[in-house]
Formats: C-alpha cells, structure tokens, sequence
C-alpha cells in the first residue's frame, strides 16, 4: 500500500522524471558560414545581430589552415574551410585541397551524415549559393557519401542567371543571399530542421573585387542584417515550441593584408572568428584559440550524436562547450622513443595512448591500434617505447576521460 508521502515522494519523482525526458526541449542547430571576413574587420564592423546573438553565449578568435609548417597545414581556400568545418579534419584527412573538389575523402564522415545515421528520422537543411556544398561535400551526388541528401535544400543560386544576371558590380552575390537568408530565415520559422547549414557569400566576393574597403565594409554590415533575421526566426522557435536552438557562426578563411586574396599561411589569412549562443562554453573557447575543426564535435555533443569510436578518434576538433580533458596535443620521435604531450585542462582520471602504424582508416579499412602507456592527464605527458615497431609512420591516438586527441609522426 502506498502511503501519503509515498504518493509525494512518487509524483515529485515523476515530474524530475517527465523533466528530465519527455518535457525536455527538442535540440536543434543551425550554423553558418559567412565567407572571407578576418577577424579585425568583424571586430571593427558594426554588427549588433552578431553582437546579440555573442552576448547569449560567446565570441572567439579562432584559426583556420591546419598546423602551420606541419603534416595538417591546409589551404587557406573557401571549399577546404567548408570541409574542415564540416568533418572536423584537417585537409590531410577530408583531402579537398581547392575549390575543384575533386576526391573528397568521405571516409571522415561529415555531421550530416552522422546526424541522419544517428536519427534518419530526423530533417536537415542547406540554404547556399554554391551547389556543390551540397552535391560533393555534404556528398548528395557522392555514391562514396552514400548520395546523402538534405531534406530540404535551397542551393545552386549562382548558376541562376535569368534571376540573378551576373553584373559587373557583383550585386547579383548580395541578392542571391538576400534569397539564401529569407529562405533560410522562413523555413526555420515555419518547419524547424533539426540540422541547418546557411552559407553567404557577398563578403568574400567584394574583398576580392575591392580588398580592405568601404565595400567590403558595407558587405559585413549586410550579412549582420540577414543574420538578423535568421536569429529573429530562432527566437521565434524558441518562444512558441519546445525547443532549444544552438547557432554557430564563422567563417571559412581570413585575407591578405591588403584584403584582395588568400590561400597563404599568413596570420591575418589564417585567423577568423566563431560566434555563437552556445551556453557552458569551456576553456578552449575562452582562454584559447579553437579552430573551425571544433564546431562540429560542439554540434554533435549538442545534438546527442554518438560518433563512432573510430571516427571520434580521427577528429582533429574538440568540443567548445562542456568537459573536455586536454588540448593541443603533440609528439616527437626521439630515437626508440616517442615523446607524447598535451596541454591539461582537466586533471580528473588517466590518459590512454593508442598506436598504429597504418592508414587504414582513410582508405575505408581499420586501424588495429595498440594500447602502449596510461598515464593521469595531470601529467601532461607520455614516453612510449617503439624499438619493437620500427616504421616510417606512426599514428597516435590519446583517449582522455572527457575527449581524444591524435597525432601523426613521419619520419622522413
């Protein structure tokens, strides 16, 4: 027989139940990319979107290109910074080297297609001048991506030219996200994807035109104002559903000094920012420089998508918000030995290094890694003996409590 307490202590454990699952908000993300904006021009420009929607959660520098002069450098390029963004790699690892796009590497699965693997059930959405964001990185026409398609998709504005006639001036890019924004903007209002990626492009179009300039200038100032109404829209969401919204928002590449071009390994080409609402940001948004690689495991964590063990050990992104172990890890081969560092940023527990001597991973086999020290995070470092594996390659997978880490050693 259930007694008066019992009944109390029963239904208050129930709400705390109904809380915790059945009443929780429904997760969704939109993230974009607004392209070729350096981090001192969004810091110069007035943008009070982007200033609103930092003030809900944070603004960071970060970086773009890989690990300047190591094995991760990677090109300073539009299509390259999408796909780093979008699988959590370095170019080393998703191989789109330019805009051609030729042979993506789409074993290192993008967060589309871990998301729709998790929950196929679930709705995404692209809204982008560019086609081929569709079509080769997300891999809608890809049979290796396994023809992912987007449940929505409103794309390939540029080849439009009856809509949008390619002046001179370049102000067909502005209409055409002008298009992308409202798009983008509506459907989040009226049907909420679960996954949406916006991508706008006038910026980077009129810093190649005009370099460091009022135009480009005014291109930030309008972006802000499309961002606008996207934020507005997840408000919207936010305030008449049961939902809650992350958005992230960056940008593919910064410029050369004059503002014209990049591609290059400068620091100005190489630093860009993130912005993004996201609450229990940790320390590596904070205190130091995240990378685009990051966003994607932030994403992930956010949407309760379980990245397989062999992928996760393959990211080169940590997550920007909740516990994360380490950073920054780092490996020196120093005769029979291999010296295996990391930046701490959570003592708790002990830190497992992994190796391997193959690559089989990038062309769609599996590594057979060996369990060689396990040493407490706090020690910020590991000496691994190879005297019994001689090779020319070694890949290096640190499991943390809260996160991996890798690295490669190459021996040349």
């Amino acid at each position: 027989m259930i007694k008066p307490g019992h009944i109390l202590i029963a239904s208050a454990c129930w709400l705390l139940y109904s809380c915790i699952t059945g009443n929780r908000p429904e997760r969704k993300v939109v993230f974009v990319i607004a392209d070729g904006i350096p981090a001192d021009l969004i810091e110069r420009v007035s943008t009070p979107a982007l200033d609103a929607i930092s003030g809900k959660g944070g603004y960071a520098r970060a970086f773009v290109g890989g690990e300047k002069d190591g094995y991760s450098q990677t090109p300073t390029i539009s299509a390259v910074g999408y796909n780093s963004l979008l699988t959590g790699t370095w170019v080393n690892k998703h191989n789109v080297w330019d805009n051609d796009i030729k042979e993506p590497n789409y074993h290192y699965q993008n967060i589309f297609r871990l998301f729709k693997t998790r929950y196929p059930e679930k709705k995404t959405a692209i809204f982008s001048a560019w086609l081929d964001n569709r079509t080769k990185l997300i891999g809608s026409d890809a049979k290796e991506a396994g023809n992912l398609q987007p449940d929505f998709y409103f794309d390939g504005l540029e080849l439009d030219t009856v809509r949008y006639p390619h002046d001179t001036a370049g102000l067909f890019y502005y209409l055409i996200d002008e298009a992308v924004a409202d798009t983008a903007s509506a459907y989040i209002k009226r049907i909420a994807p679960d996954l949406s990626w916006v991508y706008l492009e006038y910026t980077d179009e009129m810093g190649h035109r005009h370099g460091n300039s009022g135009q480009l200038d005014n291109a930030v100032v309008a972006m802000d104002k499309q961002l606008q109404r996207i934020w507005e829209a997840v408000q919207y969401r936010e305030k008449n559903f049961n939902e809650e919204w992350q958005i992230w928002i960056t940008t593919d590449h910064g410029r050369e000094e004059n503002g014209y071009h990049h591609g290059g390994q400068t620091e100005r080409e190489r630093t860009t920012w993130i912005i993004t609402n996201a609450k229990d940001l940790n320390e590596r948004f904070l205190k130091q420089q995240p990378a685009i690689v990051d966003i994607i495991p932030s994403i992930a964590s956010f949407l309760d998508v379980t990245i397989p063990k062999d992928n996760l050990m393959e990211l080169d992104g940590v997550s920007l918000t909740g516990k994360i172990s380490a950073t920054d890890a780092a490996a020196t081969l120093t005769g029979e030995r291999i010296e295996v560092k990391w930046k701490v940023i959570n003592k708790e527990g002990k830190a497992k290094i992994w190796l391997t001597t193959s690559e089989h991973f990038g062309t769609g086999g599996r590594d057979e890694y060996q369990l060689m020290a396990e040493v407490p995070v706090a020690d910020g470092f590991a000496k691994i003996d190879v005297r019994n594996k001689p090779s020319d390659f070694y890949k290096i997978a640190i499991g943390f409590p809260y996160n991996f880490l890798n690295r490669w050693v190459t021996v040349k």
